[in-house]
């Protein structure tokens, strides 16, 4: 419509890898944290789990976590 700015939206999409020894779901909460500093996370998709036994012998808990930020 005439008079109306259109606005556009973009985004950084960046993948972080969040650990934990608690838990899957800490360890997305971990990744979300530290990506979401600057409040520009806008989604995420958790797009791979893993884990091993770290050299404490503790479960330690990997997520790949691919996320969107607003630019």
């Amino acid at each position: 419509m005439k008079g109306e700015e259109k606005m556009g939206n973009t985004f950084q999409l960046i993948e972080v890898v969040g650990v934990s020894t608690v838990s899957f779901s800490d360890a997305v909460k971990v990744a979300l944290d530290e990506a979401n500093k600057d409040n520009k996370v806008s989604w995420f998709e958790v797009i791979e789990q893993r884990g091993r036994i770290n050299s404490k012998g503790e479960i330690e808990f990997q997520v790949t976590v691919k996320i969107g930020k607003k630019n």
